[in-house]
């Protein structure tokens, strides 16, 4: 098997590299077209090696409008060749599809198609069930996309069968009630698209299909076996397999609670079983250019995906036959120079991807444009300005937190002399402690990243250094230049208390807790609370989770998590006081006993009798809508509210530029924009 960062050779075209940028909602569209935002992206990721890019899939026909900017094929043309022409040598795929009823009505105001009348798990939207007219619609609409994507000189379609999409729906017993050919077969809706797309591509151009292979409901969804038997049947040149169904849509991108690679062993027995089908092109038909390896003998090319982030677990997957590429799309839009770091030998130089979902999961009523934690120039590519160069000077940054991180590499690379001061003995700020909580540990694989890159590019590191405003008059004397990036602090206690009040932060620092049932305040909903309760359920510790949201960890549906998180915490028997606030932890009076399981959920019931019992105070919460009162037993409050700026220095010299949480409270991805945007603020100085 070839190397990752090696050509490939893909029916009669030759791919630069074995990895593969696949399709995944932008919000880039002006309107439902390809646009020239579209085309930087992409071009970005060709730029630093690319093999193959499928564009964003595109509805097929007018009764699919999923998303407010999701692309029509119709409206495509133009978009598809700009991005022909700027990827190149890289091949590019025109994503085709059609939701069904996983899409939405609120824009066409049209009934959703579907194989029969099942309501959508999460909309609960009724969908219309098709009829033969509309079959037929349908197969001619993505035969008229690919006539399209021809016109636009495209190396070939995808055709979506994912979790979001119609095909998959007629594939599926979850969905497809029909007594008719389609569901008798329920893959001949199937291979009747994939044929009358065959006939407009022709022989030369590529034809990809990207199929759910498991939709983690045996009792009546794809299983691996019945996916790997009809893929072997496929006339198809390249089979992305993925996983996920409308019952469970984080399935196919899930967030950094998933380990990257899921789908390694669904991959390897869906590539066993379509190896030497008839759906792969004849070797003998193909001819020899003598620039890339041929993808295999027999069947179609398989596509490994599902957050797959290292190149070299990549490679074993090639190496051992799981696949013949691999699909790398959230670590390529959080490093779109990933290949170009292989070829070159240094991967320790590639920026790893977190995973958390928190800028690429964009299929959202708000619009937000896809991004990435760590680099916010993803999906900005036309709006990046053109530095100037400026002549190098001294630059003192305060503070190791993201900003400051970032910030320093930025000025570095910029050709700046820096020094950077951190109070603490460690680098990484807040995000360390972000990654000290459950499930979380992955936001912290930026910090060695930014140690190795501060050291290539000689920034002056020091730990256990803390900076006065003395100082600050000092650097200015000798002409230093100096940003400040001094993160945050605590906020007060956020209630009175007669028993102890911990932050999360102080817990992630190793901060010991009493004996006793723990009260986790969770104002925020951003995921914090929900780790801080599995981490101490898990350690056996009576915990309840008190939120005055209707659902914990509410903010965690930007990521997708939000429903595997409340079956996490299920599991692990952590109590959540829904719409509750905290509003004061009082000493147990005589006789008193608080009752837990009183306008609490359904999880709530679980409580010992022995627990109210104990020598513990009174946490006493306020139902948010009512005001009506209830207690609970509480030995120690943790608290995962808001934290406040560390801005004491600059307050004491407010001239001096200021990034990060010191500013207030940021997420990771702003706080690495607000770096940059301080290291260029400190260019212009000059």
């Amino acid at each position: 098997m070839g190397t990752l960062g090696g050509p490939v050779l893909v029916r009669t075209r030759v791919a630069p590299s074995r990895v593969l940028f696949g399709p995944h909602p932008t919000n880039l569209a002006r309107r439902r077209e390809i646009s020239d935002r579209h085309v930087a992206y992409y071009a970005r990721r060709a730029t630093g090696g690319c093999g193959v890019i499928v564009t964003e899939t595109a509805s097929v026909h007018p009764s699919d409008h999923p998303y407010e900017r999701a692309p029509l094929a119709a409206d495509c043309v133009a978009g598809w060749a700009a991005v022909r022409w700027a990827c190149r040598p890289a091949l590019v795929l025109a994503g085709l599809g059609h939701a069904g009823a996983q899409g939405s009505s609120a824009y066409h105001q049209q009934a959703l198609w579907a194989p029969s009348r099942t309501a959508d798990v999460a909309t609960r939207e009724m969908p219309m069930e098709m009829e033969q007219p509309e079959i037929d619609a349908l197969v001619d609409g993505f035969a008229a996309a690919a006539a399209l994507a021809v016109e636009a000189d495209l190396d070939g379609v995808e055709i979506d069968a994912g979790q979001y999409s119609l095909l998959r729906q007629f594939l599926s017993g979850l969905t497809n009630h029909r007594a008719d050919g389609y569901g008798r077969d329920r893959a001949l809706l199937l291979r009747e698209v994939l044929g009358a797309v065959r006939a407009e591509l022709g022989e030369d151009r590529i034809l990809g299909l990207r199929m759910s292979c498991d939709e983690l409901a045996p009792w009546a969804g794809v299983t691996p076996s019945d996916a790997a038997a009809t893929a072997a049947t496929l006339d198809v040149d390249l089979l992305a397999v993925v996983r996920g169904s409308g019952t469970a849509t984080h399935a196919t991108r899930p967030d950094l609670h998933t380990e990257p690679g899921f789908n390694r062993d669904l991959c390897a027995s869906v590539r066993a079983a379509v190896e030497g089908s008839e759906g792969r092109p004849d070797p003998a038909r193909i001819p020899s250019t003598g620039r890339g390896t041929s993808a295999g003998e027999g069947g179609p090319s398989v596509v490994l995906q599902g957050s797959v982030v290292d190149p070299a677990f990549a490679q074993a997957a090639l190496d051992d036959g799981v696949c013949d590429l691999v699909e790398m799309t959230r670590a390529q839009i959080t490093d779109p120079d990933l290949v170009a770091h292989v070829r070159a030998g240094a991967p320790e130089r590639i920026r790893p991807c977190t995973l958390s979902n928190r800028r690429t999961h964009v299929r959202d009523p708000r619009n937000p444009i896809v991004s990435d934690d760590a680099e916010p120039d993803a999906g900005h590519e036309t709006e990046v300005p053109v530095a100037e160069p400026v002549p190098p000077r001294d630059v003192l940054v305060v503070g190791g937190g993201p900003a400051g991180l970032e910030a320093a590499r930025e000025l570095a690379l910029a050709g700046h002399r820096v020094r950077l001061a951190e109070q603490s003995p460690v680098l990484g700020g807040a995000l360390r402690l972000a990654a000290a909580v459950a499930g979380r540990s992955r936001m912290g694989v930026l910090i060695p990243w930014w140690e190795r890159e501060l050291a290539r590019l000689g920034v002056t590191v020091e730990t256990g250094v803390r900076v006065e405003p003395a100082d600050l008059d000092a650097a200015a004397r000798d002409g230093v230049a100096v940003l400040l990036a001094t993160g945050s602090r605590s906020a007060p206690r956020p209630c009175p208390s007669a028993v102890p009040v911990l932050t999360a932060a102080e817990l992630a620092g190793g901060a010991a807790l009493p004996v006793g049932p723990v009260v986790v305040h969770d104002p925020v909903g951003d995921g914090t609370g929900v780790g801080v309760a599995e981490q101490l359920a898990a350690l056996g510790r009576d915990t309840t989770l008190v939120t005055p949201d209707q659902v914990a960890g509410t903010q965690l549906s930007l990521t997708g998590d939000l429903a595997p998180a409340n079956a996490r915490l299920d599991r692990a028997g952590v109590r959540r006081a829904l719409l509750s606030q905290l509003t004061r932890v009082v000493p147990p009076t005589a006789g008193s006993r608080p009752d837990p399981a009183r306008g609490s959920t359904r999880s709530d019931a679980r409580v010992d009798t022995d627990r109210r019992s104990g020598p513990y105070g009174v946490a006493v919460l306020e139902h948010a809508w009512t005001g009506e009162q209830r207690e609970i037993p509480c030995a120690v409050v943790v608290d995962c509210g808001h934290r406040l700026p560390d801005d004491a220095l600059w307050r004491a010299r407010p001239h001096l530029v200021r990034a990060g949480d010191c500013v207030a409270p940021r997420t990771l991805h702003e706080a690495v924009l607000e770096g940059r945007r301080g290291a260029a603020a400190i260019a212009r100085e000059v």
